[in-house]
């Protein structure tokens, strides 16, 4: 069985723009249900910046999603050594800035994608970023994800790919 890890941008951008708590109620029942099952997971470095707002959002995961939804990304600290050294070499391409801002020990990408890549063959990256090689201020995570084979959709790939309809 497939797991997904989902990005913060999974749940802030349905908060905010597409699906509200006080309407889209399938939708939340939906990703409770998903988490439950353990189909959806994520981070602690997620869960950081989640739970950093006291909003409404951070009130309904922890009312909720399961104590073990969130995963303690250092099980990745030997992808995240191969993630570190594939940005670094990209510093031709990239920003200063913009290296330390994916590398940041606190920010969330760059260990998203190497706990996914730990176990590739049965986990997915969910995230609303999209690919931007181009791009020299921010490195986006479709980006590593090619490099090193990661699967990744957005939340509607996600749902199509599991036969989800609500």
């Amino acid at each position: 069985m497939k797991v997904y890890v989902v990005d913060s941008n999974f749940f802030i951008q349905a908060h905010r723009a597409t699906y509200p708590l006080d309407i889209a109620t399938s939708f939340w029942g939906k990703i409770k249900e998903l988490a439950q099952q353990g189909t959806i997971i994520s981070i602690d470095k997620v869960k950081k910046e989640l739970f950093d707002k006291n909003d409404d959002l951070e009130e309904w995961c922890i009312k909720n999603l399961p104590d073990n939804f969130f995963k303690d990304s250092s099980t990745a600290l030997r992808e995240y050594g191969q993630i570190s050294s594939w940005a670094a070499s990209k510093a031709d391409h990239y920003l200063p800035n913009a290296i330390n801002e994916f590398l940041d020990v606190d920010e969330a990408d760059a260990f998203l994608v190497a706990f996914v890549l730990a176990d590739f063959q049965n986990k997915v990256l969910v995230t609303h970023e999209v690919s931007d090689p181009r791009r020299k201020n921010k490195i986006k995570m479709p980006e590593p994800c090619v490099q090193f084979g990661v699967t990744y959709l957005n939340t509607i790939g996600m749902f199509r790919e599991l036969g989800i309809t609500f």
